[in-house]
């Protein structure tokens, strides 16, 4: 069987709802690109398969944000009071 690669641009008409469409719009302006290049993007990112984190005592374990501040357990206990 034969890889089918497809380069550059392909036009279609998708029917999308009208807040997805804004959505997008609204994301390309800021990046400034196209909302065909963003809903591409979106779906690309959507169709890679999720890697399976880590799971240590029954928790699965996650990679925070590069710049993310650590989580003190005075602000632990401020969430879980609130």
């Amino acid at each position: 069987m034969r890889d089918v690669v497809f380069c550059g641009l392909m036009r279609t008409t998708l029917n999308l709802d009208e807040d997805i469409l804004l959505v997008a719009k609204q994301i390309a302006e800021q990046r400034g690109s196209t909302a065909g290049q963003v809903i591409s993007d979106l779906v690309r990112q959507a169709l890679e398969p999720r890697r399976q984190g880590a799971v240590r005592n029954g928790v699965r374990l996650f990679h925070p944000r590069p710049g993310a501040r650590k989580a003190s357990l005075e602000l632990v206990n401020r969430l879980r009071d609130e």
